[in-house]
């Protein structure tokens, strides 16, 4: 196997705590026009995110049009009337400022950095995310400049598990498969995925839910120091 050169992680749910902005967030904007958000209705919302998000990933919807959906299916759960799309648009407006709002990184982000800091690796970032929206979470969570390059499904063309994903974050490092070690949270996107394409992986497993058979998993950041050889 190749020697270790650089240490990608992926961003949502691993450097960046995507959901529990999102579920604040979707908490403050219910209230706001409906009532409070009960834990059916906030697992309800993430279901409708996976759903319509993999849409979107497959290149099956515009990224404006899985937002609607998302709406729409949210609207459909709570009896309340469809709107048309601008309703449907301004509706996300005020969802995204909330979950905005409530951008946070993991408290163990800095000790992983540091810790491929020191061990004299790499760094970068493959995320599935949009490219803008992506490069915004990374400014307001401190992180813009400090691991890089920054790879987006949608500068890509092609979204994880695909292969060309990987090929596409090879490319940017200049660096062979073997020589990268991928961590994320998303077992089958960011192990599966990232292994197939002949990278190394860890997955990061904060809730201790993935497969029990898994050799390379992480229960935080603060663990990966053991992987970095």
């Amino acid at each position: 196997m190749a020697e270790l050169a650089a240490v990608v992680f992926d961003l949502d749910d691993t450097l960046f705590d995507h959901s529990g902005s999102a579920a604040r967030g979707f908490g403050t904007w219910l209230a706001s026009f409906h009532g409070p958000a009960t834990p059916e209705l906030t697992a309800a919302w993430f279901e409708l995110q996976d759903l319509h998000f993999a849409a979107w990933r497959d290149g099956l919807v515009s990224l404006a049009e899985q937002r609607r959906r998302r709406i729409a299916g949210l609207l459909e759960l709570l009896e309340r009337p469809l709107l048309d799309p601008p309703g449907l648009d301004a509706l996300w407006a005020d969802y995204f400022t909330a979950y905005r709002s409530g951008w946070e990184r993991f408290d163990d982000a800095e000790a992983a950095l540091e810790l491929v800091a020191a061990a004299g690796l790499r760094t970068g970032i493959l995320t599935n995310g949009p490219d803008d929206l992506q490069h915004d979470k990374l400014a307001v969570i401190g992180l813009s400049g400090r691991v890089g390059p920054v790879v987006t499904a949608e500068s890509l063309g092609s979204a994880k598990p695909h292969p060309a994903a990987y090929a596409g974050l090879c490319e940017a490092l200049g660096l062979d498969p073997g020589a990268i070690l991928y961590v994320g949270d998303d077992y089958e996107l960011d192990v599966v995925g990232a292994r197939a394409a002949g990278l190394r992986a860890v997955h990061l497993d904060r809730h201790g839910t993935g497969p029990a058979g898994e050799r390379d998993r992480i229960g935080s950041l603060h663990d990966l120091a053991a992987r970095l050889v």
